[in-house]
């Protein structure tokens, strides 16, 4: 039962070219992303020309994004072989540094294209949650962002027998055979069943996705209310999921998970923004904004 057959990485190999599934995940989420936004830009004012010219210029410069975050703290690695830089197929995004990357550069773009920039973050926040939740299988087809041993370790071995460790992600998690499978990995603690966190985070952002779906169709939103409830939901999962991980980044020599600390500031700044958006710009309700552009 317990044999180690991970799910081939590749999706397409004609042998000079292969194209592997977790770039195909990657691919999706930005395509689903990219089509819901385009549907709901025409409800706000912003049009399919303006999307896909941003989409353009935006998604290249977040993948160096996610890239270059990744290497900043992972620099040992790299020092002494630069090309390995470019070598993204074997995994190596940090999505923080995509993330941060894509606002900065959506309000650059608004700026120069006349774009209400608070109406543009509503409309990419929604798409930011389900581009990363189609994301993290492109971790689960490389055996990677994994927690540790189900049961955990103690003294060098599993606390749980491997039939255990089985049995709560096919019985109490109820996951199906070909997930269950590929988390039968070598890790840090040897070959063993391995909490599935890229499930984990996966879920949490496709139930932060419907959330924003939902809430932009109440009458208690503000436009650009979107961007700090998506900072908010998004941290504050991965603050927790980031915990269990066996790979994170750290920062320097301190033991501090450069993910978690990003998402502390991250939380802060869309509270910080959510009340600033209330209390000072004042804008107008969402409901109101796609009732304007109704007419």
């Amino acid at each position: 039962m317990h044999i180690f057959d991970p799910l081939p990485r590749e999706f397409l190999d004609l042998g000079l070219i292969i194209w592997y599934k977790y770039s195909v995940m990657i691919l999706l989420g930005m395509i689903a992303a990219a089509l819901l936004g385009i549907r709901e830009g025409k409800k706000i004012g912003i049009t399919a020309t303006q999307i896909i010219d941003g989409i353009i210029i935006i998604i290249p410069l977040s993948i160096i994004g996610t890239r270059l975050w990744y290497v900043m703290f992972e620099w040992d690695q790299y020092k002494n072989d630069l090309v390995r830089i470019l070598q993204i197929s074997d995994g190596g995004l940090a999505i923080h540094g995509g993330v941060i990357t894509a606002f900065v550069s959506v309000y650059f773009y608004t700026k120069f294209k006349k774009i209400d920039f608070l109406r543009a973050f509503d409309l990419v926040a929604p798409g930011f949650l389900i581009a990363q939740a189609f994301g993290r299988w492109g971790n689960f087809f490389n055996q990677e962002a994994h927690g540790g041993v189900i049961g955990g370790v103690e003294s060098g071995s599993p606390v749980l027998s491997l039939d255990n460790q089985r049995a709560f992600l096919t019985e109490t998690l109820h996951l199906p055979d070909y997930i269950t499978n590929n988390m039968y990995l070598y890790g840090p603690d040897g070959l063993n069943y391995y909490h599935p966190t890229f499930l984990y985070e996966s879920a949490w952002n496709l139930a932060g996705f419907i959330l924003l779906l939902i809430l932009r169709r109440t009458k208690i939103i503000r436009t650009g209310d979107l961007l700090p409830i998506y900072l908010i939901w998004y941290s504050t999962g991965r603050f927790f999921i980031e915990a269990m991980r066996t790979d994170s980044l750290y920062i320097g020599n301190t033991g501090l998970r450069t993910a978690q600390i990003t998402s502390l500031v991250l939380i802060a700044g869309g509270i910080a923004f959510m009340l600033f958006n209330h209390f000072v710009l004042k804008t107008k309700h969402y409901y109101k904004a796609l009732e304007e552009n109704a007419l």
